[in-house]
């Protein structure tokens, strides 16, 4: 074998994939051409292990006006003024389990680019973020702490000092995370329908211009790096982490917002994964052209970089640009006014090929059409899981028989709300800045964030969501419940959902076990999408999230977009007035498995995922949005993990009231409190909208339960409670400033 193809295990491609890179360039590639194929065919960029797979979702629909493909998906929000949202999440995983702060605000920076790249200003952030446990000894809960501190203070670090509010997200501990924390970014912008941009190297004679910050060593096969599993054994194939500037991307999107504006670009592709390589790549290839870039001409800030260094870069805070000749010299203006550097450094051509020069002399030349659109397709082989069937079957005496000595379900309530998945996640959030652009009328915390949309009445809600445990469990109705309770925060603050954007995060996809749990996840996911209108607009998939071997739980994690008609409908989770009405909608079912209070007792996650009716839940969906624009709801909030006692005990600590609540629905104590049930939602509802909240329940065919009331200071206590009777059984009983106190401090607790 030549010098050459002794190097392709060296780039991460197989035997296979080298053979059949020989046999499409009917030659041997060089060294630069194999880097090049190396990070395009990476799982990475090129989906290879999961494109077959998302080809089930739907993408389309009367409210996207782009789909897959782009740097971002769009949706329509306002139709008379064809304003539209462009949103997308990506993952930083891997670096951020190395370098916690500049992986995270890396990964938010990158996404942030790949919205405004669509001509879309950034107008709201969100993340989902996922550790070990906080509390499991004292060496691995100090890596732990180390890492979520790191990793919060990263995402509010970039986003505050570029004035993008990071409005919400959701933030998990679970011992599957321990070695290999997730961090997922989403970002939505809001651009005019007319204004969108597309990431394409159009007319052939235009120059291509990289604009921004200056090209360095960082991030080098980051592509690589991500399709790989973590591991202590290996560190030398750890990557420096890209460094992040927000000070220097805010210069750049006024920058780049400024060109768009005025005319002056045919294309726009932020430089993220594999850099130059992947950006110039699928400009090219998007457009059916070609193009050439000149190393010699590229802004540098370190000198002596290799060829293979500077295509591969992944430093931070650059854009790629293809504008007409004529054009240039006002782009370069432009970047100057925002002292950015812009620099001429190739052209688009008519040959289709992927070329490489140093002056006059070509290193590579590769068809664009073999990086972006000839990498293999695998189908992977994949199996059900010994566990699969075995943890169907589960005990759970302890949760059913914890309630029979005095005090037992107030006991377990408490250790709920201080368990660090359960509590207040007020020390994440509080670290970002939420109302920056002044449009945020809904603040982390609640079910959704709302933000006002300018120049209209209208609002939009957004939620990110999946509860893994369930998708470990059963990954084909876990997948489905994710997308509904994405759904149905949105839905709980009043709004329409619209449509979805996603990462799904999963281990090695080259186990059978692993790859049969992306299958059914997507499965579940498509099912979902279908039955509730909200197509799927892109994403990300993260593969190779293991840690010495052991996987994380799959993750497949939802963001959801929805809009109101008039933001002024929106609706809370924290309960408003004493004396109004608490009601259940929906039905609980006599289940525990799959549940947050089992695994808190036990430490095991087993028995059977709740099930989940699409038909019910999408008539949960549109009452909650009728009444929210009906002005009948003073509250409502989604009951999921810990169940229907956890999501009351919080609406009255937001609402800082208490609640005399006293029901019977026919299922035993523990599914009553703590059972997971689906397509369920608390409201509180003043006393005179009451039989017009009821007549709507009854239009839309959904069960009610009415649980009591909420109150104020009792005079027999001369303190607020909260009471949970069932058949006037006192079950719960517990003054609300303590739930109060171990809910809003359970983090800062654990942190200690």
């Amino acid at each position: 074998m030549t010098e050459t193809g002794n190097v392709w295990r060296e780039h991460g491609l197989t035997e296979e994939e080298y053979g059949k890179i020989r046999a499409l360039m009917g030659r041997e590639p060089n060294y630069l051409e194999l880097s090049l194929f190396g990070v395009m065919w990476s799982e990475h960029c090129s989906y290879k292990n999961s494109k077959a797979q998302l080809r089930k979702f739907p993408v389309t629909g009367p409210q996207v006006v782009q789909g897959p493909g782009e740097n971002a998906g769009v949706v329509r929000l306002d139709e008379s003024i064809k304003l539209c949202a462009a949103f997308k999440m990506e993952s930083h995983n891997h670096p951020s389990a190395i370098e916690p702060y500049q992986g995270a605000a890396t990964g938010v920076g990158g996404i942030i680019r790949d919205i405004f790249a669509m001509g879309a200003r950034p107008v709201a952030s969100l993340d989902s973020l996922r550790f070990g446990e906080l509390r499991f000894g004292e060496a691995g809960a100090q890596r732990v702490k180390s890492l979520f501190g790191g990793v919060v203070a990263g995402v509010g670090g970039y986003g505050n000092c570029i004035g993008i509010p990071t409005v919400g997200g959701e933030t998990v501990f679970h011992p599957s995370y321990r070695g290999n924390p997730l961090v997922n970014a989403m970002c939505v912008g809001l651009v005019d329908e007319d204004k969108i941009f597309k990431g394409q190297a159009s007319g052939t004679g235009n120059v291509v211009m990289v604009v921004g910050a200056r090209t360095g060593r960082d991030g080098i096969k980051g592509a690589s790096f991500a399709s790989e599993e973590l591991s202590d054994s290996d560190p030398d194939k750890r990557p420096n982490v890209q460094v992040g500037d927000p000070f220097m991307e805010k210069l750049l999107l006024e920058a780049s917002l400024e060109v768009l504006e005025k005319g002056l670009v045919v294309g726009l592709q932020d430089l993220g994964a594999a850099g130059l390589t992947s950006s110039g790549a699928e400009m090219a290839g998007r457009a059916g052209n070609g193009l050439y870039i000149d190393l010699d001409r590229i802004p540098m800030r370190e000198s002596g970089m290799e060829p293979w260094e500077i295509m591969l870069s992944e430093s931070q805070e650059r854009m790629l640009m293809v504008v007409e000749p004529p054009k240039t010299g006002a782009v370069r203006a432009v970047f100057e006014k925002w002292d950015l550097a812009a620099a001429e450094i190739g052209e688009v051509t008519s040959d289709g090929l992927f070329t490489i020069r140093k002056g006059a002399d070509v290193l590579a030349s590769v068809p664009a059409e073999f990086l972006t659109g000839m990498a293999p397709v695998n189908v992977r082989p994949y199996a059900e899981p010994a566990y699969f069937q075995a943890l169907q079957k589960a005990d759970f005496s302890a949760l059913e028989n914890y309630g029979k000595d005095r005090g037992g379900w107030t006991g377990l309530l408490k250790k709920l709300l201080a368990s660090p998945n359960i509590a207040s996640k007020r020390w994440v959030y509080e670290q970002y800045d939420s109302t920056v652009g002044t449009n945020t009328v809904v603040r982390p915390g609640s079910d959704a964030a709302v933000l006002r949309l300018p120049g209209t009445r209208k609002g939009m809600a957004l939620s990110v969501d999946c509860n893994s445990r369930y998708v470990y469990l059963n990954p084909r109705r876990g997948g489905a419940i994710a997308v509904a309770e994405a759904a149905r925060n949105v839905a709980a603050s009043g709004a329409k959902p619209l449509a979805i954007t996603n990462c799904l995060n999963f281990g090695n996809p080259e186990k059978p076990e692993v790859y049969w749990q992306f299958v059914q996840a997507t499965d579940g996911m498509a099912e979902a999408c279908g039955a509730f209108s909200t197509p799927v607009t892109g994403g990300n998939v993260s593969f190779y999230n293991e840690y010495d071997g052991r996987a994380i739980y799959p993750t497949p994690t939802i963001g959801m977009v929805g809009v109101l008609d008039d933001a002024e409908d929106r609706v809370t989770s924290a309960f408003k007035a004493e004396g109004d009405l608490v009601v259940l909608v929906g039905e609980t079912l006599e289940e525990l498995g799959a549940s947050e209070a089992h695994f808190l007792l036990t430490g095991r996650d087993e028995g059977e995922v709740p099930v989940l009716d699409f038909e019910r839940e999408k008539r949960l969906h549109s009452f909650l949005a009728e009444a929210a624009k009906r002005r009948l709801l003073a509250s409502a909030h989604d009951c999921s993990e810990g169940g229907l006692s956890v999501a009351l005990a919080e609406s009255a600590i937001q609402g800082n009231l208490g609640a005399a609540l006293d029901w019977t629905d026919g299922v035993s104590p523990a599914a009553a409190l703590f059972g997971e049930s689906q397509s369920r939602a608390v409201v509180s509802v003043s006393p005179d909208k009451w039989e017009e909240t009821k007549a709507l329940l009854e239009k839309h065919g959904l069960p009610c339960t009415p649980l009591g009331r909420t109150e104020g200071i009792k005079k027999n206590f001369g303190e607020k409670k909260f009471s949970v009777r069932l058949g006037g059984e006192l079950l719960i009983e517990c003054a609300l400033d303590e739930l109060a106190r171990l809910w809003n401090g359970a983090i800062e607790e654990a942190l200690k």
